[in-house]
């Protein structure tokens, strides 16, 4: 049975923690983390799908404000969090956020959010598309100018 062995590239690997952790105070400055999600179409909706763990659903919030939808929250340190000493840290703590521009007609009043076993979902209906117009081109009499005159 062969085994595939991936090279350990230490270098790199640090290069992808710093450009992430670059990538997490150009969007939230210091104060916060990305909250990573997965964006999903279906015929008529948006699905994003977001990983929070041991967060309460009353620690988060779903905002649209100008056709942005925000999902927002904290993670609070529990107090014996506080005093351990730890040799390696890589759950976040802290606020995090996260927005993505929501495609044009739809109504915030329709969007839908559920958690379970700490994903949260929230549903995005998808307008009705419009029947397209198709536009008869007509031919100017010889002669007339193209502004009319």
């Amino acid at each position: 049975m062969a085994t595939d062995l991936a090279e350990w590239r230490p270098l790199t690997e640090l290069r992808h923690r710093v450009d992430q952790m670059f990538r997490d105070v150009a969007e939230n400055g210091f104060a916060g983390t990305t909250l990573s999600m997965d964006v999903v179409r279906r015929d008529d909706a948006i699905v994003i799908r977001a990983d929070i763990p041991g967060i309460k659903r009353e620690d988060v919030e779903i905002a649209v404000e100008d056709g942005i939808l925000t999902v927002s929250g904290e993670h609070e340190e529990r107090t014996d969090e506080k005093t351990e000493h730890y040799v390696r840290r890589e759950r976040h703590v802290g606020a995090f956020s996260r927005s993505m521009t929501l495609p044009g007609g739809v109504k915030p009043e329709d969007i839908e959010a559920t958690v379970a076993d700490g994903v949260l979902e929230v549903t995005i209906p998808l307008p009705k598309e419009e029947a397209k117009k198709v536009v008869e081109i007509k031919e100017k009499p010889n002669g007339a100018s193209p502004d009319g005159d």
